[in-house]
């Protein structure tokens, strides 16, 4: 295969804006020059050796630059492509729909070439070079360059091209990939895959309604689109959950990060002047479900965040379905809770609703003992045991996916695999032998020792928002503060000690061993748990107490729960209850209490406003507590004092 762009290739590209089909684009072979990461998008210019157009690689195709398929100064093949204006500015650039690499790097640019009298071929000369012929070398005179923008070539190549040849080209269907809010006319063929309820707005420009769909398209590529008022009331029973639509005349903005649900960097606004149509009598599609996985111990930054993630794990744990009741009207609605593991070795709670908990959850429980892989997508992550995941009406579960990630995690946890289907676990096998893992794979997985992702943020994670190093403040900054916390909690990290704990206070609760909920004494024997609705003959004890922490700016009284107030007194409450009701001069009770004071301890603490016979207090709630790992720790204080010697 020549290492040689395309003769005209941009020429034809720019003569041909929106092909009908890939099919009847000729061979164009375009060199990749300039090739640069924007965001999250690869740009570069597309060169045929006389002219260049500014150019967009597909999301499909970042594999091959990563991979080094695609370099800088190599070549690639054009199969699919549209054009677009860039705004205020008469010219276009290209976004490549499909691609692919015809060669790497070439030594370097390819420029145009002339033919001379003589019939040689040379470069083409810059102004006032020399050029060289038969007849020996001659001073070539500076040349009027008449230039060109890529939009007038575009008008002067389709002026006399038929109206219904150009309408055809506007009802090309584009994949949502290609469409950005510079593009005029666009169609797009996709499938409803979620639908919001009409809801109600009133600010200072009046009242309306709103609601939202999220469409996918074949290539699984996601947006979500939104409809006011009268689009809203045209549209809203018109979609409808599963069908597949043409959907035009919409206009895209930058999606707002704070409220997106989908992975997409635009959203689109659909008007009353948009176009949408049943695709009634053509074959529907099933979407493919795209799935961007979030580590367990990387879910941190997303706690009580509008932002929903995808994780896949291996199951652990599946409880017995309980009833929930909402405030909001007091209804009645099943819950079941499972525990998921993956590679990092933390665990994580997923609660599934309503027929999640009822169909997947049975079916997950009835599987359980063979350690099924679980990949979810849309899950909100809430701050509950310190970080939780729940699951939302859209939420989709996929079990035993045949993905790479859940194959990797399949032969990870391989050992628990032996039970579960011998077949599957000679195909992981195999898999392990293929990428090298099986060594590292050999002591871990099913005999590892897990840990809760919210009970475990090490000081040395890359946690985010919920490292115990950042954010990292001292007590009276906190307690001089009072308007911490009254919008929203505020959290920060904390050094400090306990310095007292009451021993006269109620340090715990009696709980339901099922859901951990307050239990009461029945009439009769055992103990009524409201929210599982039943009746046990025994409960738990979980702390809910109150301790004193200090540092070297002050103290404040810290609220504390189960998980972190098991660590600061080292026992379970149930132990402690125990000690307490034992007698003697040395109160073991007592000495408990004492030897967990003036231990140095790591926080993460959240802040906020409560309200107590009419007056505002704040509260600090103690979401996080580790140990104090005193390498790390004097490595940021060397790093503190560096900052502070480059400052001055």
């Amino acid at each position: 295969m020549a290492k040689s762009v395309s003769p005209d290739a941009i020429s034809t590209l720019l003569a041909n804006p929106t092909p009908d089909s890939s099919s009847d684009l000729p061979e164009i072979v375009v060199q990749v020059l300039d090739l640069k990461q924007s965001g999250n998008r690869y740009m570069f210019s597309a060169s045929d050796g006389k002219l260049k157009l500014r150019a967009i690689l597909p999301s499909s195709q970042y594999s091959d630059v990563l991979s080094g398929k695609i370099q800088n100064l190599g070549l690639i093949r054009i199969l699919d492509y549209t054009l677009n204006d860039i705004p205020n500015k008469s010219e276009k650039y290209l976004i490549v729909t499909k691609c692919e690499p015809v060669s790497p790097a070439l030594e370097s640019e390819i420029k145009s070439e002339v033919k001379n009298e003589g019939g040689g071929i040379v470069l083409k000369p810059k102004q006032d070079s020399a050029v060289k012929i038969e007849g020996g070398i001659v001073l070539k005179p500076k040349q009027e360059v008449v230039s060109k923008s890529a939009a007038q070539i575009v008008h002067e190549q389709q002026r006399n091209v038929a109206p219904a040849a150009r309408m055809a080209m506007t009802r090309r269907v584009r994949p949502l990939v290609s469409l950005n809010p510079y593009q005029g006319n666009w169609t797009i063929k996709v499938s409803v895959t979620s639908k919001g309820n009409m809801r109600t707005y009133k600010n200072a420009r009046g009242e309306g309604c709103v609601f939202n769909v999220e469409l996918t398209d074949e290539d699984g590529t996601q947006i979500q689109a939104t409809m006011f008022n009268d689009a809203a009331r045209k549209f809203y029973d018109k979609f409808v959950l599963g069908k597949v639509y043409y959907v035009s005349k919409g206009t895209l903005k930058v999606a707002n990060k704070q409220f997106k649900t989908v992975q997409n960097d635009y959203e689109m606004t659909l008007n009353e002047n948009s176009e949408v149509e049943e695709a009634a009598n053509e074959a529907s599609f099933v979407p493919e479900t795209k799935f961007s996985f979030v580590p367990i111990d990387q879910l941190g930054p997303y706690v009580n965040k509008s932002e929903l993630v995808d994780v896949v794990g291996v199951v652990q744990n599946v409880s017995p379905t309980m009833s929930i009741r909402r405030k909001s009207n007091n209804e009645s609605i099943p819950k079941r809770d499972i525990t998921i593991a993956d590679e990092t070795k933390k665990t994580v709670v997923v609660s599934l609703w309503n027929d999640l908990a009822t169909n997947i959850g049975q079916e997950l429980l009835d599987m359980a003992d063979k350690s099924p892989v679980v990949a979810i997508k849309s899950l909100r992550v809430g701050d509950f045991q310190g970080v939780s995941l729940s699951a939302i009406s859209k939420s989709v579960i996929k079990i035993d996916p045949e993905i790479p990630e859940a194959k990797k995690l399949r032969c990870w946890y391989a050992a628990a695999l032996n039970a579960y289907c011998p077949s599957v676990l000679t195909s992981v096998l195999f898999l392990c032998l293929h990428v090298n893992v099986t060594n590292r794979y050999d002591s871990e997985g099913k005999d590892a020792t897990m840990a809760s992702v919210g009970s475990g943020s090490s000081p040395s994670s890359m946690n985010g928002s919920r490292s115990v190093y950042s954010d990292r403040v001292s007590l009276s900054y906190i307690t001089s503060n009072l308007s911490l916390g009254e919008d929203k909690p505020a959290f920060f990290s904390l050094r400090g000690y306990i310095s007292f704990i009451k021993p006269d206070q109620a340090m715990w609760y009696r709980a339901c061993k099922t859901c951990n909920k307050k239990v009461t004494e029945s009439i009769g024997a055992g103990y009524w748990c409201e929210g599982c609705q039943k009746n046990d003959e025994q409960c738990s004890l979980r702390y809910i107490m109150v301790v004193k922490v200090a540092d070297e700016s002050g103290e404040a009284y810290v609220s504390v729960f189960n998980e972190e107030a098991e660590k600061i007194v080292g026992c379970s409450a149930d132990e402690l209850d125990i000690l307490k009701s034992q007698e003697g001069e040395d109160n073991p009770f007592q000495l408990k209490l004492k030897q967990a004071t003036w231990v140095p301890h790591l926080f993460r603490v959240s802040v906020s406003q409560n309200e107590y016979n009419n007056e505002k207090r704040q509260r600090i709630t103690a979401r996080t507590v580790v140990p104090v790992d005193f390498a790390a720790e004097s490595r940021l204080l060397l790093e503190d004092i560096s900052k502070m010697r480059a400052s001055q």
